[in-house]
């Protein structure tokens, strides 16, 4: 299924992360839950440390891809807020 992969940057680290990489068929409706702490386990553990994201990049995508992406790691590589200038072409 199709769907939109999303890259969120954090303002600041928290220990490690300072990226969240996810997937959605409704891409409004996954941020909204992000944003009021009910999505991903990180991302509420973010929020409690009074860190806040902005949506950094997306892809369209399937699940497969987005874990693809997950394993290959270095999202700050993919991050345009962290000075990367993704590819237009593939």
């Amino acid at each position: 299924m199709i769907g939109t992969i999303y890259l969120l940057h954090f303002d600041r680290p928290y220990r490690h992360a300072r990226h969240y990489l996810g997937w959605a068929r409704d891409l409004d409706a996954r941020l909204a839950h992000h944003a009021a702490g009910t999505g991903a386990r990180l991302l509420a553990v973010v929020a409690a440390a009074g860190i806040t994201w902005t949506l950094a990049r997306t892809w369209t995508g399937t699940k497969t891809r987005e874990r693809a992406l997950k394993r290959q790691g270095g999202a700050s590589r993919r991050c345009p807020l962290c000075g990367v200038t993704p590819r237009t072409t593939r």
